[in-house]
């Protein structure tokens, strides 16, 4: 049988990341940034957020993964406040990838369209 709560708790998380990267969290580093997925531990001892950026930029990721690690702290701790867990999970923080290599899929279906318009 599948663990639900791990479920739940993940999706709970995830909501509430979101609107603390909304509310509460003033570094220009993270705005625009969408919490995608959460994956917790059986556990629920450790939370991988993923999540996605407007910007493809290297300088503009490697930015806004700075800004979300140094944020940790304060998310964690708002985290601790708002859900019924014994232990807040340890946080890390991950770019989501597929958002990007989907849209370089279809920029590639697009091109060899393209090209086979033009023969």
């Amino acid at each position: 049988m599948p663990n639900y709560r791990v479920g739940r708790v993940a999706q709970e998380i995830q909501r509430e990341v979101n609107d603390i990267l909304r509310k509460r969290v003033r570094d220009p580093r993270v705005e625009g940034v969408t919490i995608t997925e959460v994956d917790v531990t059986g556990d629920l001892q450790q939370a991988t957020v993923l999540y996605s950026t407007l910007s493809e930029e290297p300088e503009t990721i490697e930015d806004t993964q700075k800004g979300l690690e140094k944020a940790t702290g304060l998310i964690r701790k708002e985290l601790g406040s708002r859900l019924t867990l014994y232990r807040t999970p340890e946080l890390t923080f991950q770019r989501d990838e597929s958002l990007a290599y989907g849209n370089r899929i279809e920029e590639l279906l697009n091109q060899i369209k393209q090209e086979d318009e033009e023969e």
